[in-house]
Parts: structure tokens; sequence; C-alpha cells
């Protein structure tokens, strides 16, 4: 794969109208067939006993005793089944052939210099030789670049003929796609059916959060994560690695608000370069201005107070300058160790918009709103102006963000900038707001529903750990909020969804019960993201095929 990134017709058999073919036989190399025999429906010849079929009854002895009878056909194979993948290929064209199997001598190839990540990665899997860029011979996979037109293009083409594989891709991404389709074709019925897949997904972002700063999760448990999102053909990985409870990435412009349990810049190297290596984008998260109480530990004159001089939990005084000091130069820091597209700037439950009365209760945010943004501003105008200055920051590092819903506010002298993804997570935040004013106001919308896709460590709060068969059954991209989808309409403004995992119970699970605890429903979220509408197997059906290819 390369660094720099941010990322032919069917062979067609005669057969007759009348016949039903039934072949035995022996596959030489290159498909040549040994043996063939033809019996022809209704030709029940039987022997003087009448106890069964005479083998001089067969076509094959007719052909050979009759000048009249027609030469007996090479072997015909069934027509290929599609193959059982998670996520389902969208499009398989059939076609009669043995299919393909990993045989001794057979290597993968390259066409294109920029595949030889996934080049080496599929030859190790499939225990295949790794040949670079050579031409393709009997019985090789070949994995090519079709063009540089489309250069964030998923989209691939794999076709099985002639005994050989190949996978051919406008971008990496789609070959590295093609390549887990065939590992799964292979970990499941050990060949690859014969014919043509066409495949590309339906959403453009389809990912997997993890919260890290409630609970240290382990460089190694994380690169399991990102081997097991890589084979389910994900394409973001986030990180939430700051909050109330622990800061989890080391840090040289505030050091003080390390955790003692950490990942160090190092093992994140290790982590990017892995998910790179599998097209997996980690978008990080650094929340505010509410969720830094580990930042406000190591720098308490940060903390917001009431009219009482109550501190508020979590929540930074976004009228003191320095809270903004602090919070930028983190993401300035950061943005040099994370390179990809997109970052969560977070902006949920502030608790000053959590009192019933914000200018009353936080005087001082709202004579600093009056002072910036005239003499009718409120509070949630200030956290308006805190959310698109830290997208300013942001936009200055080349990145596209995102920011959850609680983080919007209706009407106000302020709103948010338009460029800002909205991260749909729930219906319950104070004054809350359904989608349709997000989608109806043209917003770029994530679907992270609570209601199918959180699973939140120890169950708080009235949440039950999601299950894959309910996502599989009746969620969809749609489906943002509660059990209701949008209309239709919206569809292409809803750009795809994240599973959640949230620890504010942190001990409640360990890292084994949680990566045990969200297979499944990676698995049906997968297969939602890449084709929502309804799937070809029942959830029992698809439980047992996941449990052999995934």
């Amino acid at each position: 794969m390369n660094r720099g990134r941010r990322r032919a017709p069917r062979r067609k058999t005669a057969i007759t109208s009348k016949g039903l073919l039934l072949g035995t036989g022996a596959v030489l190399a290159g498909g040549a067939v040994a043996v063939a025999v033809t019996v022809w429906p209704g030709d029940e010849r039987r022997t003087s006993s009448g106890s069964g079929p005479s083998p001089e009854g067969s076509s094959v002895s007719a052909a050979r005793t009759s000048p009249s009878a027609s030469p007996s056909p090479s072997r015909t194979y069934p027509l290929s089944k599609k193959p059982q993948t998670v996520p389902a290929v969208r499009q398989h064209e059939a076609a009669r052939g043995p299919g393909w199997k990993p045989a001794d001598g057979a290597r993968v190839v390259v066409r294109n210099a920029a595949l030889a990540d996934e080049g080496r990665l599929t030859a190790g899997e499939l225990g295949l030789a790794y040949a670079g860029e050579a031409r393709p011979r009997d019985g090789d996979v070949e994995l090519a670049l079709t063009g540089a037109d489309a250069p964030r293009s998923e989209a691939y083409t794999l076709t099985v003929k002639d005994g050989r594989v190949r996978i051919a891709a406008p971008a990496e991404a789609g070959v590295f796609y093609g390549t887990r389709t065939l590992k799964q074709e292979v970990r499941g019925g050990g060949t690859a059916p014969e014919g043509v897949v066409r495949d590309e997904p339906a959403k453009p972002q389809r990912g997997f959060m993890l919260d890290i700063a409630r609970k240290h999760f382990t460089a190694g448990w994380i690169e399991d994560r990102i081997r097991e999102l890589g084979d389910l053909k994900y394409n973001q990985l986030g990180l939430h690695f700051s909050d109330d409870q622990g800061f989890r990435i080391e840090s040289t412009s505030h050091p003080e608000v390390v955790s003692r349990q950490h990942l160090t810049k190092a093992q994140v190297r290790k982590i990017l370069d892995l998910a790179e290596s599998r097209h997996i984008e980690v978008v990080p998260e650094i929340d505010s201005p509410g969720h830094l109480g580990a930042v406000i530990a190591a720098n308490p004159g940060l903390q917001l107070k009431n009219a009482q001089g109550v501190a508020a939990s979590g929540a930074v005084d976004i009228s003191d300058p320095r809270s903004a000091e602090v919070v930028d130069e983190l993401l300035d820091e950061y943005a040099d160790l994370f390179d990809g597209a997109y970052w969560h700037l977070g902006a949920d439950e502030y608790r000053a918009l959590m009192a019933s009365n914000p200018e009353a209760s936080y005087p001082q945010l709202a004579a600093a709103a009056r002072q910036k943004y005239g003499p009718g501003a409120t509070v949630a105008d200030l956290a308006t102006g805190w959310l698109n200055d830290r997208a300013k920051v942001m936009r200055g590092h080349d990145r596209t963000v995102r920011a959850w819903n609680d983080g919007f506010f209706r009407g106000g002298s302020v709103q948010a900038d338009k460029a800002i993804q909205v991260a749909y997570w729930t219906g319950k935040e104070i004054g809350a707001r359904p989608p349709i004013e997000y989608l109806s106001a043209g917003r770029q919308v994530i679907n992270y529903n609570d209601e199918y896709l959180y699973y939140v460590l120890g169950e708080p709060n009235q949440f039950v750990y999601p299950t894959g068969q309910r996502i599989y059954e009746s969620w969809t991209p749609r489906v943002l909020r509660g059990t209701t989808a949008v209309p239709a309409q919206y569809d292409d403004q809803i750009l795809g969804g994240s599973f959640a995992v949230w620890c504010d119970l942190a001990n409640r699970q360990t890292e084994a019960q949680v990566a045990a605890g969200v297979r499944m429903p990676l698995r049906a979220l997968s297969q939602k993201l890449w084709d929502p509408g309804k799937p070809g197997l029942t959830w029992t059906q698809f439980r047992e095929l996941a449990g052999k290819v995934s």
C-alpha cells in the first residue's frame, strides 16, 4: 500500500436443453478433465434382470457403438453459487468451472508496486508465495489497480476463471477488500467459486469507536481489533482518549495531564501503521469543553464554577482564554501524531448548559457571550463559538471534524459551522433535537444510535448491551434515533455508522469480555453498512456463517 495515501466476460459453456449432465472425473492442472460421464434423462436401459442401469446403456457406450450418437462432451460444472462472506458481496455473476483453491506453487503477484503490502499480507494468509510484480500464471492470485481516477473508491472486482484469481480496483482499498472476500471464501469452504464478484459498500464511513480514556486498553488488544475490523471491511477506528477519568496518550505539550496507564506515542504509531495497512483511518477525539476532568485535575484553575463557587464536573471555563490555549495546544500536538482526514471534537454534555438557567447559574459565561456576540447572546452561543474555534484549529491541519449532536443548539445568534459533521447518538439530551432537524438543514450525519450501537460497560443509566441479532434484523443507517428510520430522501446525507464501546463502569468487563461481547454486533453492523437492504440469510444462518469465515 502506498504510504502517501490519505488514504472479463463470463465463459460460455454449451449445454443441451434436454440433458442433465452428471460428471465424474479427475481435474488436471489448468482445469483439464480426465474422465467425463453424461447421463440423459429418460435413458433407462437396464440389464436383463431390470435391477439397475447397464454400463452399456450409458450415453458413453452409445456414442462408441452408434455412428449417429453425439460425441461425449467434456465435463460440465454446475453454475457456481454466490460466495458466502461477512459482509455479503453485493453482486456475483455465476459461471461454470472448478473455482480456485490455494495449491502448491501458486503465488500472489501484483501489477502495481503500490499493492506490495496487500500482496504480502494475502500471500501469508493463504499460504502462497509472494512474487511481487510478475506476470500471472496458472493457480496465481493477481492484484491490480485499474486507474487513478477514483482514489477514494472502495469498489472492486474479483474474477475466478481459468484456474486463476484476479482482484482489480480503482484504488488500493478496493483491492484490499477483494482480498478479504477471497480469504473468507477459502476459509469458509476451501474454494473460491467460479465467476465474477462486483462489490462496493453502501456507506463510506464504517466505524468502531473505543473509549480508552475511562478504561486502559493495551496496544496489543487494540491491534487485534484492527485486524478484525479490516477483515470485516470497516474503515474507521475512533479513539476517545481524553475524559474525566483519564488521559491515555503520552503528551509532550502537557505531560502533567497524562494518566499512569497510557499508550506511548511509539505504541500509537505502531497502531496507526497497522491500521493503515488494513485501510482503516484512526479518528481521535479530545472532547471539550466538557469531559476534561483529567486535564482539569492537572490544571485546576481552568475548572468552571457556578455563581455559588461550586465546581462543574469535567467542564472548563470557556470564558477564560487559558482554557482555549491548553486545549488548542493539545489539538495541535496530536494533529501531528494522527495524520488522518477526520477529527472528533466531542462538544457534548457541557455542564453549564445542563443547568435550568445557564445565564443565572454561570454569569461569567453569560457576560463573555454578550461581550463577544452582542447583547442578546447566550451561554449556548458561547459554547457554539467554542466549537467553531476548535473546528477552525483543526481545519488548519486539513481535518474534517465531527461533534456529538448535543453540541448543536437551536436558535441563537451563533450557529455551528456547516462543515461540522453530526455524530448522532441520542435523543435523551436536554432540548433534544430529532435527526430530521440536522438533515433538513443540509448537515451530514454519522449514525451512533445509542439504542443499537452503544456498548456501555456495566449497563448504567438504562443502557443494555446491544445484540448482533437486533442490529441485523431491525437497524439500518437511516435509523438514527430510537427505532424509527428517517425518510429515504436523506439517505445520502447519512455517511455511515459507528459501533461505540463506552467504559462508564470500567472494571465490569475485561478486555477479553469486551472482545467477545462486541464480536457479533460488529459482524452484523458490517453487513448493514455494506448493504442496508434485507439480508439474504436468517440471523441463525448469518451467525453460523460468521463462525466459519470470520
